[in-house]
């Protein structure tokens, strides 16, 4: 054997380097792949918190005495009553917020060429091998004025037109819709402005309850605090008082229960007392909540005790038997023709005498109504009245004739004894962040990449030794590749005419 051979048979092919373990890993978690199944385990995750009561969610109590002992010790250390809070839950958004900051930092580049360093030119080969193509032969005018020509109806399709000149030919660029190639990068900072503000909102707010009662005034919240079946109140001091106005109910059926089954709307009207902002007025609705310093108050719920927000009371004279009506809205007061003041104090919807001989109500529902009033005579002491909407007889005392007057209450307007408003503090405006620059900016982002597309098309005009010309049409798009066919078409159309040689 020569010494050549014995080269060549003992010569080992080298083996191929490997990338770095650190290049490896990054190209890793910055996969597109890899980020799909980030989000679809989150999506999970988030499918078991909807099908999981969570722990800070009305009814929970109700639900986790529904399960069995092994249930609650299983969800219980999956963290899956509260798995919004939980670390694996923070930990993946992590991690997907890391995958799209490396994926936007390695793919931008190649995007922002498309915008910086458009491709004005191509070979005809290169023109043929676009998605649509098309020669078009003409004996129409010079190459200067057939590119003019193709420049106008570019224009008139939307397409910007550049003419450039590459190895001794003309070209004519245009295109539309550029910025389209970085749609995906617009939803990147809308996810990730999303994932910021849910984060920055829960690490630094909070939620509590306040009970809103006519009249009554306050400067402390309750807050929550959510142990499994548990649920701790405690009073925080607030830098500012909340004054309740008025709260009303908006029923279906106004003969009906004030359920929530028969319920339109809950309003609660306050009054902000504030020593350093002065006086504000909200009107807080169930579909319409209010913002102020942070604070951000919902209806929650009520105290579903029947109670009156306006009352209509009848009064006959003992004197002349003459009848008068008066209308007086809760803890409101009024004076009559003949100087009595009427002050409306009180509303039992279902009136009884307790274990004390004191007037009560039994329950909730209006059985019994009777409004509890403070009636002063001119000249005379503050006498307490009650008028019965049932017509009650004069010789039973709680319901005889007081102050020179039968009453009766004719009509009234049916509302809860009070509201529970729920208030999130969200000092630095977290929540705000996340729902309308994270939530409605990735709507408009998925909007704008799916709804619109960068097309682009191309032309060379090729003269021929016999007189003749030779356009070259190359077309591409990102997307909605029937409809731009469709605009490809036209295009040759309006180009050619009836002198299109091929389109394919």
């Amino acid at each position: 054997m020569s010494a050549a051979e014995q080269t060549l048979g003992t010569s080992e092919i080298p083996k191929r380097k490997t990338a770095p373990i650190v290049n490896r890993f990054l190209d890793f978690i910055s996969s597109v792949r890899f980020g799909v199944s980030l989000l679809i385990v989150l999506v999970v995750l988030s499918m078991v918190g909807m099908l999981i009561i969570q722990q800070n969610v009305q009814g929970f109590d109700t639900y986790f005495a529904s399960l069995t002992p092994a249930e609650r010790l299983v969800y219980a250390r999956l963290g899956l009553f509260d798995i919004y809070h939980s670390w694996y839950f923070n930990f993946l958004l992590l991690v997907l917020s890391l995958n799209i900051v490396l994926a936007s930092i390695d793919r931008f580049p190649s995007a922002w060429s498309y915008i910086s360093k458009p491709k004005t030119w191509g070979s005809k080969k290169w023109l043929i091998a676009q998605q649509q193509s098309a020669e078009i032969e003409t004996c129409a005018g010079s190459d200067k004025e057939i590119a003019d020509e193709i420049c106008k109806s570019f224009k008139e399709n939307g397409f910007k037109p550049t003419i450039s000149e590459k190895h001794g030919r003309l070209y004519v660029f245009g295109e539309r819709g550029k910025w389209n190639r970085l749609g995906a990068y617009i939803v990147h900072v809308a996810l990730l402005t999303l994932f910021l503000g849910h984060f920055v909102a829960l690490q630094t707010g909070f939620d509590a309850d306040v009970r809103m009662v006519p009249g009554d005034t306050t400067d402390q919240i309750q807050m929550l605090q959510f142990e499994l079946d548990k649920k701790e109140k405690f009073n925080v001091q607030l830098p500012f008082a909340i004054h309740c106005s008025d709260i009303q109910q908006k029923l279906i059926d106004q003969r009906g229960s004030i359920e929530p089954t028969n319920t339109l709307d809950w309003r609660t009207q306050v009054r902000i007392e504030d020593p350093e902002y002065g006086t504000t007025e909200a009107d807080i609705s169930m579909n319409r909540p209010f913002s102020y310093r942070g604070y951000r108050f919902f209806q929650a719920q009520t105290i579903p005790v029947g109670n009156a927000r306006s009352i209509t009371l009848e009064l006959t004279s003992q004197t002349n038997g003459e009848i008068q009506k008066i209308s007086l809205p809760r803890n409101g007061n009024t004076t009559i023709v003949d100087g009595t003041q009427v002050e409306y104090a009180e509303f039992l919807p279902d009136f009884s005498f307790n274990s004390d001989g004191k007037p009560d109500t039994r329950s909730g529902d209006y059985n019994n109504p009777v409004a509890v009033l403070n009636v002063t005579p001119p000249g005379g002491e503050r006498t307490r009245v009650f008028a019965f909407a049932g017509n009650i007889a004069d010789n039973i005392p709680v319901g005889a004739p007081k102050a020179g007057y039968k009453w009766r209450l004719a009509e009234f307007e049916k509302s809860p004894f009070a509201h529970i408003l729920s208030i999130k503090y969200d000092p630095y405006a977290g929540a705000f962040i996340a729902w309308y620059f994270g939530g409605f900016g990735l709507i408009a982002a998925l909007g704008f990449v799916f709804f619109f597309s960068h097309k682009r098309v191309w032309a060379l005009i090729e003269p021929k030794g016999d007189g003749t010309t030779v356009i070259t049409l190359g077309g591409h798009a990102n997307r909605n590749h029937v409809g731009f066919e469709q605009k490809f078409s036209k295009l040759v159309r309006e180009i050619g005419g009836e002198r299109a040689a091929s389109s394919t």
